[in-house]
């Protein structure tokens, strides 16, 4: 087995590889002057197992080009398999056409990683999990709610009712799953409008949400004003206290300030996305790894054990 870490998350990587008790493949990833990606792997993974964990966030494309060169560098290094671990995969909101002459870009990113060479893809809380029937290679979507749920449980109050809400009707299922697992939890929805890309406007909460703490649960944070708005109308109706647990924390544009100044106590994600120095100074934005998730796919994987047993949530 090779463990190969790409330039956007080199930390969750190397806890990954730690988590398998394995040293990092020894690779050199750089740039020419004009930007141009250069891929160098250091030993031989003639007839090896490879792992590339590498997120496709931002920088996306340079990111997800990094990716694919690595994947080449890999394939013409004669390497058994291939396998890309994609954390949070990029570009995954563009799922389908939403309107005339747009492109299905999750798509089109599925058929450049094949025609790279992949021979396996490992990915986590996908946007739309019919993703997977984009690729035509074996393709793994985990899960991060066992993760969340074990900090919930640290952080919550005990004497205090709890509801698992969904910041829109979209996200019930996970919800749903969440409120089951922690002991059947009440369940709440927010009724939103979205009048264009980037805006979100509270219209109804669906749910009996008064003198409890709530949990807005979901997969993705990028501006944050989805979630600042659902706060605040958790709030006006009566919530103890509200905090959000989301599985990427991709925190782009006045997010981080939105955070600060929003009612919410904390806002959890994992590590699939790496920190900037302003969500590090953030106290009320917190990251607990998904490292030992993906370690354990991995060695399941390499062992030809079951990767779905790792769904069930207790």
């Amino acid at each position: 087995m090779k463990i190969i870490a790409g330039n956007a998350n080199p930390k969750l990587a190397q806890d990954v590889a730690k988590n398998l008790g394995v040293l990092l493949c020894e690779a050199d990833i750089k740039r020419f002057s004009d930007q141009e990606i250069w891929v160098e792997i250091k030993e031989s993974v003639r007839g090896e197992d490879c792992f590339i964990i590498q997120p496709t966030s931002f920088p996306a494309n340079d990111n997800l080009v990094e990716l694919l060169v690595i994947i080449d560098a890999l394939r013409r290094g004669s390497a058994r398999r291939i396998t890309a671990v994609i954390p949070y995969y990029g570009y995954a909101r563009q799922d389908r056409k939403s309107g005339p002459r747009t492109p299905i870009t999750a798509k089109l990113v599925s058929r450049m990683l094949e025609t790279a060479g992949v021979d396996r893809v490992m990915t986590m809380d996908l946007h739309a999990s019919q993703i997977q029937g984009f690729f035509e290679v074996p393709t793994d979507n985990l899960y991060a709610q066992g993760i969340l749920v074990n900090h919930i449980r640290e952080t919550m109050t005990p004497d205090a009712p709890v509801c698992i809400v969904s910041p829109d009707v979209g996200g019930v299922v996970r919800a749903r799953s969440f409120a089951r697992t922690l002991n059947d939890a009440d369940l709440a929805i927010i009724d939103k409008r979205r009048p264009k890309a980037g805006l979100s406007e509270v219209m109804n909460i669906i749910g009996d949400v008064a003198g409890k703490q709530c949990f807005l649960v979901d997969d993705i944070a990028d501006s944050a004003g989805t979630l600042c708005n659902a706060a605040n109308a958790l709030m006006e109706h009566g919530a103890q206290s509200v905090s959000a647990y989301v599985s990427h924390g991709v925190f782009s544009g006045p997010a981080v300030e939105r955070i600060e100044k929003s009612v919410m106590d904390l806002v959890v994600s994992t590590d699939t996305i790496v920190k900037t120095p302003e969500v590090e100074s953030c106290k009320k934005i917190v990251q607990v790894t998904a490292a030992p998730l993906l370690a354990e796919a991995i060695n399941r994987t390499i062992s030809d054990q079951s990767i779905s047993e790792l769904f069930t949530f207790q």
